[in-house]
């Protein structure tokens, strides 16, 4: 569903200390955004913030950034932080949310700088004709080889076959190394998952989370 524009979103986004929106003016100076040396994950297509808000919570050694297109969804990601983090009653110093389209990624990070990247349950574009729009296509992974450090890995969670097949093929074909895989992640051997939105809704429905882990 389209969601419709809400005019008091970008207003309530830049009023925030841990969005940014001017994410080109940072690209190599990330670790002095967050004022640390600690390791910096990203999550691509953050959604409304369960994910990385769970992660930050559990993790305040590692800093975290999450995209998204919409600011109506990123307000929504925005307000899950805050709760959350309030509920620990913690400050939000290792997360920063950044608006805007991933496709120009290689923009905001420069060579070394991000350590993880997590891609849950991205656009299938299932005609082949769109195939190149997959956030796990080559087209994508090598721009993120222009700011991931040697060693880096990418997380990917799916529910769509064809594309977790095709992923695999992508991944290979870029250089890495795919170290976990796994059709069923939640029969699986894997532990500590953090369950996203999408994924706590359609696991009710029976519907399986493929997932892989590939290295740089």
């Amino acid at each position: 569903m389209r969601l419709r524009k809400k005019h008091w979103a970008r207003p309530e986004l830049e009023a925030c200390s841990f969005v940014v929106t001017n994410q080109y003016d940072f690209k190599g100076r990330w670790l002095q955004v967050f004022g640390n040396n600690n390791d910096i994950y990203l999550e691509l297509g953050c959604g409304r913030g369960k994910f990385i808000s769970e992660n930050a919570i559990n993790n305040p050694d590692i800093n975290y950034i999450g995209i998204d297109l919409k600011d109506e969804v990123l307000v929504a990601a925005k307000r899950t932080v805050e709760e959350k983090f309030k509920r620990e009653n913690k400050e939000v110093n290792n997360i920063k949310l950044i608006p805007m389209e991933i496709a120009f990624i290689e923009n905001v990070f420069d060579k070394n700088e991000i350590s993880r990247i997590y891609i849950n349950f991205c656009n299938p574009w299932p005609k082949l004709r769109h195939n190149k729009r997959r956030l796990t296509h080559t087209v994508f992974l090598n721009r993120y080889k222009k700011f991931l450090k040697p060693g880096a890995q990418i997380w990917f969670k799916t529910d769509d076959t064809d594309l977790f097949n095709d992923s695999q093929e992508y991944f290979k074909e870029c250089g890495f190394s795919i170290s976990y895989l796994t059709y069923d992640l939640h029969k699986s051997d894997f532990k500590n998952n953090i369950m996203t939105e999408y994924e706590t809704k359609f696991t009710s429905m029976g519907l399986k989370t493929m997932f892989l882990i590939a290295n740089l």
